[in-house]
């Protein structure tokens, strides 16, 4: 239905948020948002989904937390500014992130990596106990990988999860827009996509949003 959807109507995100900003000069409102749970999203924060830009933090955690409601929970999704605060402030600085959650119970967690240029992404697969890379320019940054399973263990060590204190694999792999790779795996879909493609994927993730639901 999504496919259907967005190309019976031909979105165009610059049309879009065009016709809202004309739409805005005369409502009697501040601003068009889009508001879930705590987030919050701006007409600025989706026009980061126009053509190649960057997509921004908060369009990050908005579609996160979609695919946590999406997949009840059995997969978590962890905030943008997790990994960073990971680097700088180590396990101490992170724990209580995950104080009222069993990562150990999840099938998948994901973990999206700001690389200051663009986004990179990893997963771990608990079942399998394998942390995978994702980044779509192929470069590979091992300490990241590393402190990612540092940061396991010290979970483990933490909530007692003797079987997850040891034994973790690492696999890299070459992608193309981390968000749609976020939501293939979060419901064991086949990675099957190109960039080509983007167009389309940045459009279907800009409805998504503004509908507050996966339509997958």
């Amino acid at each position: 239905k999504g496919n259907s959807d967005l190309s019976n109507r031909g979105l165009d995100i610059k049309g879009e948020m065009t016709r809202y900003r004309a739409g805005l000069a005369s409502a009697p409102i501040a601003g068009f948002m889009v508001m879930y749970n705590k987030h919050t999203l701006s007409l600025e924060d989706l026009g980061t989904l126009e053509e190649q830009n960057w997509l921004n933090d908060q369009i990050i955690n908005m579609y996160g937390e979609l695919i946590m409601e999406a997949t009840q929970h059995k997969v978590h999704f962890f905030n943008s500014f997790f990994h960073k605060q990971l680097v700088a402030k180590g396990y101490d600085g992170v724990k209580r992130w995950t104080k009222k959650v069993d990562l150990f119970s999840k099938w998948l967690l994901l973990i999206p990596i700001h690389l200051e240029i663009h986004w990179s992404l990893v997963t771990v697969t608990m079942a399998t106990k394998t942390i995978s890379y994702y980044d779509s320019q192929g470069i590979v940054f091992r300490h990241t990988t590393d402190n990612i399973m540092k940061y396991l263990q010290s979970e483990a060590r933490e909530k007692k999860q003797t079987a997850f204190q040891k034994g973790w694999k690492i696999t890299i792999i070459k992608v193309t827009l981390m968000l749609r790779y976020c939501r293939r795996l979060s419901i064991k879909q086949p990675l099957q996509f190109t960039q080509e493609d983007m167009p389309h994927i940045r459009k279907r993730i800009y409805k998504e949003l503004c509908d507050c639901r996966l339509n997958d």
